[in-house]
């Protein structure tokens, strides 16, 4: 048991058995199957939100985009949070936020309330995605265990993230979309029950202050390049509304640069991204989730509006990613430990290279061969690029900040997402079944140029990394 002298210091706990350090792990991975089931098992079910609840395809940008952006938004905020309050504490009541606002969208009878209540999901699923992260990270004081136990949650979320569209298949099958959301319940209380007896709690050293100026400017960067991309090819790319759009976003982020340079205690440490390792981490989970996200929403379009195949059918299509991305993940981790990120990550840009490239040339009669084989390999790559950096961004920052490096990473990712949603929908917006296959090709186009840059990211990764980093971060 940890005994809390005062909010930001506290005693250091015994170190965990290596049994309650890998039950801890299972508890974080069940919450971050969650999130990552809840932010694709939407994709598949869009059009039958679609006709349940009488909207286009923009509308179904933002039901999906309204909770990846408040979600991306506030991570690095609920990292702090949990660092100040207790990182068990600021994940159970992430759990009560996201069950709670998974029971409105259920019952949402229209898609401006679904919307308002996805985004509210996004603030439940800010205090579980940063904070599952350092809650495992101080449970592993060993880099080579702690480089494992990462593989072993990035396969989790990779899982999460794939299965998604099964799982939503399989649901829509025998019930209606509202069943997406009703499946949360019972994950959220067994999540709740197990954290309450086997997590402990744990605080950083010395809690940072809150950053609500860096907060809000961060918040509206994200929101204005987002709904640019979403509301686009309605107003169009030059017209008034999408000048000022382009305009607020980029007196967004120079506000909050200017900001964050001057806070002694910033929402975000920008000299951090001076480092090349760290910004290369950085900007490769970005990559991975556009790419990931891309493929996905795609996926479901080309499937269901272009072929004719049902939710079930679309959603089985993804197994081969799915199947990918869960055998690859834990090899990349022991990778990692034993070697560092770079070999990995040269391996995840290259099978995603060779999958956006294998449907370039997308047409409504497609083998579906082809399909699946693009699918196990971008599933492949996305497998092994998750390991590699995570542990990479993790390692990047001072022990102490465990929640920040959790926060940080989750933030690209979740940036990746919210990135490749809209853009994606914006290529095929308007875009009749019979067009929609060639509308996409550029999607492809940009899955590829994902697995590039990866391959850029792995020349400024340093193997050593893994092995020699520093000091691991002690159990609080």
């Amino acid at each position: 048991m940890t005994t809390t002298t005062s909010p930001t210091t506290q005693p250091v706990p015994p170190t965990l058995s290596a049994r309650r350090r890998w039950t801890v792990l299972a508890v974080c991975c069940l919450s971050m199957f969650l999130v990552g089931l809840d932010t694709t098992i939407v994709n598949v079910g869009l059009p039958a939100i679609g006709r349940g609840l009488d909207v286009g395809t923009r509308g179904l940008e933002w039901t999906v985009d309204a909770y990846t952006l408040v979600l991306a938004s506030l991570l690095i905020s609920s990292g702090a949070l949990a660092d100040r309050f207790g990182r068990r504490r600021v994940f159970q009541c992430g759990l009560v936020v996201f069950g709670a606002a998974s029971l409105v969208c259920a019952l949402a009878p229209s898609v401006g309330l679904l919307i308002v209540a996805r985004a509210v999901q996004g603030v439940g699923a800010s205090m579980l995605s940063p904070v599952a992260l350092a809650i495992v990270v101080n449970a592993m004081p060993d880099p080579k265990e702690r480089a494992q136990a990462i593989g072993v949650w990035a396969s989790v979320f990779g899982l999460s993230m794939a299965a998604g569209p099964v799982t939503g298949g399989a649901l829509l099958a025998g019930l209606d979309w509202r069943a997406l959301f009703w499946i949360n319940a019972p994950v959220i209380a067994a999540a709740l029950l197990l954290s309450a007896v086997f997590v402990p709690e744990s605080r950083a050293r010395r809690a940072r202050r809150l950053d609500l100026p860096g907060q809000v400017l961060l918040t509206m960067v994200l929101a204005a390049v987002v709904g640019v991309l979403i509301e686009g090819p309605r107003i169009g790319w030059t017209s008034p509304a999408a000048l000022a759009g382009y305009a607020g976003a980029a007196v967004a982020a120079a506000g909050f640069v200017r900001v964050e340079s001057r806070r002694p205690e910033p929402l975000m440490d920008l000299p951090l991204f001076g480092r090349p390792v760290f910004t290369g981490a950085v900007v490769g989970a970005v990559a991975v989730f556009v790419a990931l996200n891309v493929t996905l929403l795609l996926n479901t379009l080309y499937l269901q509006h272009t072929r004719g195949w049902t939710p079930l059918a679309a959603g089985v299509a993804t197994l081969p990613l799915a199947l990918g991305a869960t055998v690859c993940a834990p090899w990349s981790g022991r990778m990692v430990g034993r070697a560092g990120p770079r070999l990995p990550l040269l391996l995840a840009g290259g099978f995603i290279t060779v999958g956006g490239l294998c449907l370039v040339r997308l047409t409504p009669h497609t083998s579906v061969l082809l399909l699946l084989a693009a699918y196990v390999l971008i599933g492949i790559g996305f497998g092994f690029a998750n390991a590699p950096i995570t542990n990479t961004a993790v390692n990047g920052l001072p022990p102490a900040r465990a929640g920040v490096a959790g926060a940080i990473t989750s933030t690209a990712r979740q940036i990746g997402s919210a990135l490749g949603i809209a853009i994606a929908g914006g290529l095929v917006t308007g875009t009749g079944p019979a067009g929609l296959a060639h509308a996409s090709r550029p999607g492809w186009i940009l899955v590829a140029a994902c697995g590039v840059l990866l391959l850029l990211v792995a020349h400024v990764s340093r193997p050593k990394q893994a092995t020699t980093g520093p000091a691991a971060p002690q159990a609080r």
